[in-house]
């Protein structure tokens, strides 16, 4: 049982060098855990930015050198950490696939989550480089999505009902004409549908965004299982901190019981 958790979410605008962005991570990590968070939360394509370079060339195996760079890091600040990264996938036809990884790690062992749902949207195809992932997430109460993923409803429910009550969601969301409230709606909705809490970390919006590119629009948020903003960014870098009592998911599913219809 979670019980009470200090999150942090880290909203960061993230570079294509691999090296800076861990160095970075691990900064921000241990700021964090100095704050008293157990549980930083990183954006999507955290090891490496998207449209910053071929992703396969950054891609790294879940027990490669990147990923136990953050083990290491978690180990030292007893936290939990939540990051996207990039791991080998497939070959298709001349293109080497990856997996759009949500890496977690508390210091003592290493779980992932491979997006399910590729950002094939307004014009853009991950898939074309992005393999997606075939199973569903949950370490203890925590359940995992990754930014495209919160347009799908059955997905939040299916993660609840295998019993989280806390829904990461690391995004790098893409630019564009209404985006912004589809991103803020959406995270409201999952909660609702869910009866959790969604805690989704966003990329920070570059200074020159393109519209339909997945480089971040900010506005990372903690949302209640009654679909409440609790705390939210702008636009720009940013740390949030929030305290998640757990037992507010038993009193509102009780209130709620939609997981049961």
């Amino acid at each position: 049982m979670l019980g009470a958790m200090k999150v942090a979410l880290v909203q960061i605008l993230t570079t294509g060098d691999k090296v800076e962005n861990l160095a970075r991570i691990k900064d921000k990590a241990k700021e964090a855990a100095e704050n008293g968070a157990k549980l930083v939360v990183f954006p999507e394509a955290a090891m490496k930015a998207f449209q910053t370079g071929r992703l396969d060339e950054a891609a790294e195996p879940i027990d490669g050198p990147f990923a136990a760079a953050v083990k290491e890091t978690a180990a030292s600040c007893n936290t939990t950490i939540v990051l996207g990264m990039f791991t080998p996938a497939d070959k298709q036809g001349k293109i080497n696939r990856v997996h759009n990884t949500l890496l977690i790690t508390d210091g003592r062992e290493i779980k992932r989550y491979d997006k399910l749902h590729t950002y094939d949207a307004f014009g853009y195809r991950e898939s074309d480089t992005v393999a997606p992932g075939t199973e569903l997430v949950t370490w203890g109460e925590l359940g995992f999505a990754t930014c495209y993923d919160i347009r799908f409803p059955e997905q939040f429910k299916a993660l609840a009902r295998q019993g989280a009550k806390v829904i990461i969601v690391p995004a790098s969301w893409a630019n564009g004409e209404d985006k912004l409230r589809q991103w803020q709606l959406l995270g409201n909705a999952r909660a609702l549908d869910s009866t959790s809490f969604v805690v989704a970390v966003g990329q920070a919006q570059p200074s020159d965004p393109k519209d339909g590119d997945p480089t971040g629009i900010g506005h990372s948020a903690v949302i209640s299982p009654t679909g409440q903003r609790l705390v939210e960014a702008g636009y720009g870098e940013e740390t949030l901190y929030y305290e998640i009592d757990v037992s507010v998911v038993d009193k509102a599913r009780a209130a709620l019981p939609v997981l049961q219809g």
